[in-house]
């Protein structure tokens, strides 16, 4: 009605507002900024680039009371003016610190370099950044800065990007008994004891295993003695192996090879997807597999314990470096374990030729079966109700009223 009056017209409020740029702290990015009596605000010329904070700044010269805490170094604040020479002032503010945060990963490019910032053909080759993690209080604030300054970044065509990352995901947050960790609580953790008392790669893969990065993590509710145990029980794997190094394991266990190509080629899709709890639990199982293959299988000098033990230690580097360096140095290799190529996998050792398919009973397991990967719906019907176990409860439950198949990988038996 407005518009049709010609009173008023729609617009879009983004809400925003001017930055605070300046601190009152003596610490912080120096604002280049000269202030004299006749010239007024003078820029510091680039050849005296960086501003550097004073460095011999003591307590009582961080006052006086309505100033900035740098007005107290009057050595560092007296300066001469760079326009007319005269006497002249440095500005005590200093830049908040998203000034210094919201680009810092343009630098990582080329860290040494003295001439300038960053060299924009080596950041527009490696950037943007394909993947942020934070908290989600860096949603709201940081993000929103380090794009502002990437689009001035853009418009002055130092960069080809206008966003500085591609992906982002929010990390869960480490509680206590349901609650967030504060003094006021009394339920924060001390980290060094735990540190001390299970080591850092306990501790690492405790919070990696708890759950997925994005869900919060209870620490009441996770075992670092829990993480501590399987590492050395993945260092003993490395300790018994009996093959010299480079053997070839074609000749091994095939079961065993079977079972580590599976968890290379698992692994490989389980990192892409972040799904970093997962990965170690298919370490977990791949060391339990060559655990068993060493004590009830062909022994410790079979050259696919050799193969599954160096997956394991490649692997684990990714969470726990400490202990798979020593598995790397038993397994006779030279360090470090990081510098190793990444394993392959063999799809042929991926094709499974048996499954075990689950039998149940009116929704509850009551036995398993191997059965050939193309085993037909008839078939692993027709074994599943051959079964000692499963005839049984047929009997007790008064017959047959259903069959559910899916197969290979399950016969539900619906009695009564």
């Amino acid at each position: 009605m407005l518009e049709a009056e010609g009173l008023g017209a729609a617009k879009v409020n983004y809400r925003l507002r001017d930055w605070l740029l300046s601190r009152q702290r003596f610490w912080g990015a120096p604002i280049p900024i000269v202030h004299c009596a006749d010239c007024g605000e003078v820029p510091v010329p680039e050849d005296q680039l960086p501003v550097e904070l004073p460095t011999d700044l003591r307590g009582e010269q961080l006052s006086p009371k309505g100033k900035s805490p740098l007005a107290g170094a009057e050595g560092w604040v007296n300066v001469t003016c760079p326009s007319c020479g005269g006497e002249a002032t440095r500005d005590t503010d200093t830049m908040d610190t998203f000034v210094d945060s919201s680009w810092y990963y343009l630098r990582y490019v080329d860290p040494t370099n003295e001439s300038e910032v960053f060299p924009s053909e080596q950041v527009n080759q490696w950037l943007p950044v394909d993947q942020y993690v934070g908290g989600v209080e860096h949603a709201i604030l940081h993000l929103l800065y380090s794009r502002f300054f990437t689009k001035v970044l853009y418009d002055l065509g130092l960069v080809n990007f206008t966003e500085p990352f591609k992906a982002l995901m929010n990390q869960g947050q480490v509680l206590n008994g349901g609650k967030a960790m504060s003094k006021s609580l009394g339920n924060g953790v001390n980290l060094g004891e735990q540190l001390d008392h299970y080591g850092v790669d306990a501790v690492r893969l405790t919070m990696v295993f708890a759950s997925p990065p994005e869900d919060d993590v209870d620490w009441a509710d996770v075992s670092p003695s829990g993480s501590a145990k399987f590492l050395a029980r993945a260092w003993r794997l490395a300790q018994d192996v009996e093959s010299a190094p480079g053997t070839d394991p074609a000749a091994g266990s095939q079961t065993l090879r079977a079972v580590t190509h599976r968890t290379i080629a698992d692994v490989e899709n389980l990192l892409e997807d972040q799904k970093f709890n997962v990965v170690v639990a298919r370490i977990m199982e791949l060391v339990n597999a060559a655990r068993k293959e060493i004590d009830s299988g062909a022994g410790a000098a079979d050259p696919a314990v050799r193969e599954a033990a160096e997956v394991a230690a490649q692997i684990l580097s990714l969470v726990a470096p400490y202990t798979a360096e020593d598995m790397w140095a038993m397994l006779g290799h030279q360090a470090s374990v990081a510098n190793s190529s990444w394993p392959a996998y063999d799809e042929a050792l991926l094709v499974q030729d048996t499954i075990t398919a689950v039998v149940q009973v009116k929704g509850k397991l009551r036995d398993k079966l191997e059965v050939p990967a193309d085993i037909s719906a008839e078939e692993l019907e027709a074994q599943a109700l051959a079964l000692p176990k499963i005839q049984k409860y047929i009997e007790e439950d008064g017959g047959v009223r259903k069959v559910i198949v899916r197969a290979p990988k399950l016969v539900n038996v619906v009695t009564g």
